[in-house]
């Protein structure tokens, strides 16, 4: 059992003023209060009807409120008529706000963000809806499954023939949140060079469409716009176990050591070694794996495989996490007695290293006006150590500008970090080399296209990559050590996403590095951190689902949990967020010399902390709910006329549920209990009348008579939904589409450099003009096989990357 620990006390205490509603608001805010700054927050709802959403403590108090608002102060509303206090004598003070009222509510509260940000220009405004301040649904609540419908990330979640999902809890709320934070770093750092402060806005449907990058890409390939897998077939499924089920996830050179977990002598057949017969004849082998797994509990399935170096994972539910040694023996479990009473969280955060604390403290009570002051610390900006700023040069500075970064990133989680970074003017140096690139460089290429000489890019590569420098450097030599050791002289911060363990055998792990620099930032993003009984433990994104608990809380009731699967790796898209955010936050807070240790594991569990003190406080276990959550009814997808053409309904107040009867011309039923909505008859009900009609029809007819509906898109329809170019979440161009922004800033455009590098395509470039190695030095290491220099690639997936591969 761990005590709660003590509340940060971060380099330069920031300010911030919260005026939210929904979760994704408080959540941002809970990142500044956890990481110690002083929040306060008002509720523009006087009803703050999250207070009293199930799950409960024993006190009445929401879990799910303490959760995102833990740690911040509460300010009382001024005025018997519950108004606002005088925001803008609030704000002279604050060096940042967080906003998440719609635009029309913005307009009646006297709220209007640009107004705000013209009013004090050396703020910092973060303003998160769910779906933008202008289209047909910007005045829709913030809520998760309908940013994730619009956004077409629902469309990959599920079952084929079923109803598309939303991911368990409130996901695009929290992503949503940790970009509304990377966005406030970014601004006030931009702030911090003299360029004034920004507005920051952020769509909760734009962050899912930027999630679900791998389907705009794959739609352009293929002509077809992908959707929700056959749960049973393929090479990973979730299989029973004795007591809940197991993830099988393996590639091809995976299989003699699948062959030895099982042990039978069926799967010893020499047929089944080639790939070609084992796709061919599934039904050969799945059922062997079948009833050898039905016989014993899914956590010891899982411990086998992890012995034979396979990424296995289980479906860890609620329960399990509170019982994991893992997550306790890195204090990410609070279990004290106060959060076993539900008055602080049971669970740290996403962000951990030297120099960086977590307050779990308790959720704020509304105080009188006086709460405001004074500051937890003096105001300090910007730090003594930087330079003094030229004004004049730093107007056309990125924020990130002469930041330094050694990439060590491969696929997603930790390529995509330093692509944020990159954007926003980091000097990304990505080390890869010949024999051992980015697994996304030949992702989905054929077999044809790999043998055939020199393979093309495949056109996933670039999402991650562009506006980097390649370095090629062989790091299993030792000159190529010895030059890593170099750069890292030369950088500011090191990102990378090695299993546990890698970069000590080579040479590169950060205690040797910040020996070479003491001034670096360690980035290690791993699957369940850096130290713990499972650290070593291998791992993809859809094992990542599983040990998270996410998978136990998505999927459809009568089917059992589901995964985002290896299309989405939802796990990868919010860590790369969480990564980002924590390399700009040390760069805002001058925190350097710091080893930060971010377990993908940890970072999905954290969003679930409601449903972990669920468990810790009242003893029930998170379960699968399909679409339905606590505080909304109905609350779900539903058929449209036509093949596979969805569209989602949020209902989230006794006017939307009245409004919905009207439409269905049954008015009787406006007076129904919640709990009647959240049925099956009704959803028998709605569905029927929905199925009818075509679905942008049936959407645009509900929202008229002020239902929250939205149509469930595809990757098809977004690239033929403007705004989703428009507002840079997606590149075009003559090639396959690049991955965006999920942000937009008001005073400021990141300047995008969309070519993706070749393998070291910068190598000479950076030795000589970074490391300040002579030609001739960089030509021997050539000749040793040490370094690749290479010409420069062409434009971001290459003229003969356009045809997709097949699918592993």
């Amino acid at each position: 059992m761990t005590a709660e620990p003590a509340a940060p006390v971060p380099p330069r205490v920031l300010r911030v003023l919260e005026l939210t509603e929904s979760v994704a608001g408080g959540v941002c805010g809970r990142l500044f209060a956890g990481l110690g700054h002083d929040v306060v927050r008002v509720a523009t709802d006087p009803a703050d009807p999250l207070r009293h959403r199930a799950p409960l403590n024993a006190d009445g108090l929401s879990l799910e409120f303490v959760a995102v608002h833990a740690g911040k102060r509460g300010l009382d509303a001024a005025g018997p008529d519950g108004g606002l206090p005088d925001v803008h004598r609030l704000l002279a003070d604050a060096d940042v706000l967080v906003l998440d009222a719609t635009p029309s509510r913005a307009r009646a509260l006297g709220l209007d963000p640009g107004e705000l940000a013209a009013a004090h220009p050396e703020l910092v405004t973060v303003w998160i809806t769910g779906f933008g301040p202008s289209g047909p649904y910007r005045d829709l609540p913030a809520d998760s499954l309908l940013a994730e419908s619009y956004g077409g990330l629902a469309t990959m979640i599920g079952e084929a023939g079923r109803k598309p999902l939303a991911l368990g809890g409130e996901q695009a709320a929290h992503c949503g949140a940790v970009t509304g934070f990377l966005g406030a770093m970014l601004g006030l750092l931009r702030r911090d060079a003299g360029q004034g402060g920004d507005l920051v806005e952020v769509a909760l449907c734009d962050v899912a469409a930027y999630m679900d990058w791998k389907s705009d890409v794959n739609w352009s390939m293929t002509g077809l716009a992908p959707g929700r897998a056959v749960r049973d077939q393929g090479d990973w499924r979730l299989v029973r176990a004795a007591d809940g089920w197991v993830g099988y996830i393996f590639l091809p050179r995976h299989w003699p050591a699948v062959v030895e977990l099982i042990g039978d002598p069926a799967l010893r057949d020499p047929a089944l070694a080639s790939e070609e017969e084992r796709s061919a004849h599934p039904e050969r082998w799945w059922p062997v794996i079948e009833r050898w797994t039905a016989q014993l509990p899914a956590q010891e399935v899982y411990t086998r495989a992890q012995e034979l170096g396979l990424p296995f994972g289980w479906v860890a539910r609620t329960s399990d996490l509170a019982a994991s040694e893992q997550l306790a023996g890195r204090g990410f479990l609070g279990l004290g007695p106060e959060a076993r009473a539900g008055r602080v969280p049971a669970v740290g955060g996403p962000l951990h290293g030297a120099g960086l604390g977590w307050d779990s403290g308790r959720p704020p009570a509304p105080q009188p006006d006086t709460a405001w002051l004074p500051r937890k610390e003096p105001a300090s900006r910007p730090s003594a150590s930087r330079p003094p700023v030229d004004l004049r040069a730093a107007a056309e500075r990125p924020p990130l500008d002469g930041l330094v970064v050694l990439d060590f990133g491969t696929i997603t989680a930790g390529a995509a970090v330093t692509r944020l970074l990159a954007d926003h003017g980091a000097t990304i140096l990505k080390v890869e080399w010949t024999d051992r690139p980015d697994t996304f460089r030949t992702w989905k290429l054929t077999e044809s296209q790999l043998r055939a000489g020199t393979p093309p890019t495949s056109p996933y590569f670039p999402s991650n990559n562009i506006g980097k420098l390649d370095v090629a450097i062989d790091l299993k030599t030792a000159e190529g050590q010895r030059l890593v050791r170099e750069l890292a002289r030369h950088a500011h911060v090191v990102v990378e996403n090695f299993r546990v363990g890698v970069t000590r055998r080579l040479g590169i792990d950060a205690a040797t590095l910040l020996a070479q620099n003491p001034r670096l930032v360690c980035l290690s993003l791993s699957s369940q951190g850096q130290h713990g009984p499972e650290a070593g433990n291998r791992s993809f994104g859809s094992t990542l689902d599983l040990l998270s608990g996410l998978a136990s809380v998505t999927g459809y009731p009568d089917r059992g949990p589901t995964w985002s699967s290896y299309e989405v790796n939802y796990p990868d898209q919010l860590v790369s967020l969480v990564g980002a955010a924590a390399v700009a936050y040390c760069v805002q807070q001058d925190v350097t010399g710091a080893e930060l240790d971010l377990s993908q594991r940890e970072a999905v569990s954290w969003t679930l902390s409601a449903q972990i003190a669920d468990y810790v406080v009242n003893g029930h276990d998170a379960r699968v709910t399909g679409n339905r959550r606590p505080g909304a009814a109905p609350h779900d997808t539903f058929p449209a006329a036509g093949e596979d053409s969805w569209l989602a309904v949020a209902c989230t107040t006794d006017a939307h549920r009245a409004a919905l009867a009207g439409w269905l011309g049954r008015p009787d039923l406006a007076g129904r209990d919640p709990a009647w909505w959240d049925g099956e008859e009704a959803a028998e009900l709605v569905g029927a009348v929905t199925a009818a009609l075509p679905r942008d029809e049936a959407a645009a007819a509900l929202l008229a008579a002020g239902v929250p509906a939205v149509p469930v898109l595809t990757a098809a329809d977004r690239a033929a939904t403007a705004r989703f170019t428009e507002r840079g979440v997606t590149f075009g161009g003559d090639g396959p589409p690049v991955k965006g922004s999920p942000m937009v800033f008001a005073r400021y455009s990141p300047a995008v450099r969309p070519v993706a590098p070749a393998i070291g395509e910068h190598t000479r470039e950076v030795l000589t003009g970074l490391a300040g190695l002579a030609p001739d030095d960089v030509r021997r290491l050539e000749g040793a096989g040490a370094v690749h220099c290479a010409r420069p690639a062409g434009p971001a997936g290459g003229d003969d990357a356009r045809k997709e591969g097949e699918s592993r």
